[in-house]
């Protein structure tokens, strides 16, 4: 059996060091607002490119809390993708703004910047790239159109830890960014936590001060905030994932490397396209595919997890039918919805497991 995902190498290997990490925050007596969180948020900030980096409780309140920091409000709208991940919709709602969707690339799954500037208004506030899968957007043409416009950019950066878009690092680019640390993650904690980055001091004070009550000094309020701190145990932990990090996404890139080679001269597959100005992390490796399903359920009886990534898009989820979208408004992102398909792909994964994929997949298209 082939698992969609899997933590077992990274246990097996780095296991003590885990274990020590989090024995001593158990000792140390000081679970919320310590001395590992320091560290993390000095750390990542230094990963980033960025001065500042601010631990928050998830990727949701981490784009939630940049959209506020904005002070982004029912009165405006936000520009973000039709097929990202339905938490990029939600931190819109969550501020009241108006969520204005685009759609996609349909080579690189991500947001087409040449559709952007004619769903500008006189209420468009900020444009939310969301950097799917591990492809950066192409981000000098977002900023010069933000420039241009007079628009912030929040960049949703939880699928792209290190991706980089000629020579830039994702994450850096943004007025201010979010990231989520899942565990399923590129860097994964053992539960829910986030991240913001930003160069503006203002905004990174604020954001200090949301997550913590509204409050700089106990017992003292400063704006209307929330509880959204990154503890001390997942702190710890992502401080000795970072030590790793880049020799993981070396060999998730070796590891789509290997895929490439092997399903791209099957014509009845579309590997994923790279743009020559971007590093790919390949939080995932999509490929896209007719008979998706029948795939699909063939690779399963040959042993081999797989997900799809997303099946239904957000305008078309219950929740957003408010906003009064139909099947057919968004042709590309439902065309990606139902040809995509995520294989795996880790640290770990042997390349015998991914011959064995590629091997099963050609075999379906052959019978």
């Amino acid at each position: 059996m082939i698992p969609f995902i899997s933590f077992n190498t990274q246990l097996e290997t780095h296991s003590e060091e885990l274990i020590l990490a989090v024995e001593s925050v158990i000792k140390s007596k000081w679970y919320v607002l310590g001395k590992n969180l320091t560290e993390f948020e000095k750390n990542y900030a230094k990963l980033s490119c960025t001065k500042f980096a601010v631990g928050v409780g998830s990727g949701l309140d981490a784009l939630i809390i940049s959209l506020k920091a904005l002070k982004i409000t029912k009165e405006d709208e936000v520009i973000v993708a039709s097929n990202s991940y339905i938490a990029s919709w939600l931190s819109i709602t969550n501020v009241g703004a108006t969520i204005i969707p685009v759609e996609p690339d349909p080579q690189t799954f991500n947001l087409d910047a040449n559709k952007i500037e004619e769903k500008i208004t006189n209420k468009t506030k900020a444009i939310m790239p969301v950097h799917l899968y591990g492809q950066p957007c192409e981000m000098d043409k977002i900023m010069g159109i933000a420039k241009k416009h007079n628009l912030y950019v929040v960049e949703d950066n939880a699928q792209s830890h290190l991706a980089k878009y000629n020579n830039q690092i994702t994450g850096s680019f943004g007025d201010i960014n979010a990231t989520s640390f899942y565990p399923t993650k590129n860097i994964g904690a053992f539960g829910e936590a986030g991240c913001i980055t930003t160069m503006n001091k203002k905004l990174s004070d604020y954001v200090i001060k949301y997550r913590n009550y509204g409050s700089s000094e106990k017992y003292f309020c400063d704006i209307i905030g929330s509880n959204s701190r990154l503890d001390e145990l997942q702190a710890a932990i992502l401080n000795i994932k970072l030590k790793y990090i880049e020799k993981w996404t070396l060999e998730r890139q070796r590891l789509a490397k290997k895929y490439n080679q092997l399903l791209s001269k099957n014509y009845r597959i579309t590997v994923p396209y790279i743009d020559p100005r971007a590093q790919h992390v390949y939080h995932l490796y999509v490929i896209k595919v007719d008979k998706r399903d029948q795939l699909q359920q063939f690779l399963k009886e040959k042993g081999i997890g797989t997900a799809i990534h997303y099946p239904i898009p957000p305008y078309l989820q219950k929740a957003y039918v408010h906003l009064g979208y139909n099947k057919g408004d968004f042709p590309i992102t439902e065309r990606l919805a139902e040809t995509s398909l995520s294989l795996p792909l880790y640290p770990g994964l042997n390349t015998e497991s991914v011959n064995y994929i590629c091997n099963s997949i050609n075999e379906f298209f052959k019978n």
